[in-house]
């Protein structure tokens, strides 16, 4: 058997339910299927995982004990890859048939391309509001995210295998959990002078049905926190998908007006400020809400407007907790931190 073009990964825990879906997209993809191979990372599920990956997979890998993480489960499947790229997609995504086709066209055309991700389509499968604003928020982002990328996704995502060893892989001693560690790889390719670039028609469609409370506990714990902590310690903040200046600046205008209107109870001339200050902040996202509007409707934007402010929110409270924490020392700064080494075959 000649040696596959690419190595698709699938790390999956408990993905009985969505797992078929995802396979089954993969498996209608444009590309030869002796072009590919695909390694699914079963993470100590304990549902009907590893069945369904058996009837899909050139290679599962079964965690033994207790689930890892997917930075832990990504980067043992990269040891069994054969590809000169590994193509990461996570069980909850079904790429478009496209998508294999057009990370090859990428690499294979732009030799000075070390890695290349897409984002989420315009049709996630969850109906509920929280679900349809969150993939579609996340589908916007991308579509206005520099081209010349300056981190990494790995829910559909691809790097060169040689690159991917020469970094030392995902960090998955820091990250035991889903969180940032594909946007922390990001940040150590871009770092040694690696191109990443954002293809914004590489695109698949996400399973996940989302909770509001799952929504910021995930977004506050495992993204706004570690990612501040991140940017600390990279000393850079790059203005980009979600840390574009406008967002930054509504975020801080959310922030202000929450203050106001906690003072207007003693101060009621106060709340006409803040009241200036939300308009400010729709006036500044105002593409993104016309992008709601034609997508699903006037009422669902509207739906959409104080879900974003929220968002704004907790996001800054987030960061200005961990600057803080970050000035007075509260929190240990790290050397020149590499993870160790992923070994290769």
């Amino acid at each position: 058997m000649t040696t596959p073009f690419m190595s698709v990964i699938v790390p999956v825990y408990q993905g009985a339910r969505v797992l078929p879906r995802c396979l089954s997209a993969l498996r209608a993809s444009e590309m030869p299927r002796g072009s590919w191979e695909l390694i699914i990372v079963d993470d100590a599920s304990t549902d009907a995982t590893a069945l369904i990956a058996a009837e899909f997979a050139d290679a599962v890998v079964r965690l033994p004990d207790r689930p890892r993480g997917p930075a832990y489960a990504r980067n043992r499947g990269v040891e069994l890859a054969r590809g000169e790229i590994v193509v990461f997609v996570d069980a909850d995504v079904c790429v478009h048939t496209d998508t294999l086709r057009k990370f090859t066209s990428v690499l294979a055309h732009e030799p000075d391309v070390s890695a290349v991700f897409g984002a989420y389509d315009t049709q996630p499968e969850a109906p509920q509001l929280v679900s349809q604003y969150r993939n579609l928020l996340h589908h916007f982002t991308h579509q206005h995210g520099h081209p010349e990328a300056s981190t990494f996704w790995a829910g559909c995502g691809a790097v060169r295998r040689s690159v991917f060893n020469d970094v030392g892989g995902f960090d998955e001693k820091r990250f035991p959990r889903p969180s940032i560690e594909d946007i922390e790889l990001g940040y150590r390719l871009r770092r040694a002078h690696h191109r990443i670039v954002l293809d914004k028609g590489l695109q698949g469609t996400h399973l996940k049905a989302w909770r509001f409370p799952s929504v910021v506990w995930i977004d506050v714990t495992r993204r706004a926190i570690p990612w501040a902590r991140l940017m600390l310690e990279s000393g850079r903040m790059p203005d980009d998908l979600n840390l574009k200046l406008g967002q930054r600046v509504s975020g801080g205008l959310v922030g202000a007006a929450f203050m106001l209107l906690l003072l207007g109870v003693v101060w009621p001339r106060l709340t006409a400020v803040a009241a200036l200050a939300i308009l400010a902040v729709i006036g500044l996202n105002r593409h993104l809400f016309a992008f709601f509007a034609r997508e699903r409707g006037l009422f669902f934007a509207a739906a959409c407007v104080p879900l974003h402010l929220l968002y704004y929110l907790y996001s800054g409270l987030s960061y200005v907790t961990v600057w803080a924490a970050w000035q007075i020392g509260a929190i240990r700064r790290p050397g020149n931190r590499r993870p160790e080494r992923v070994e290769m075959r």
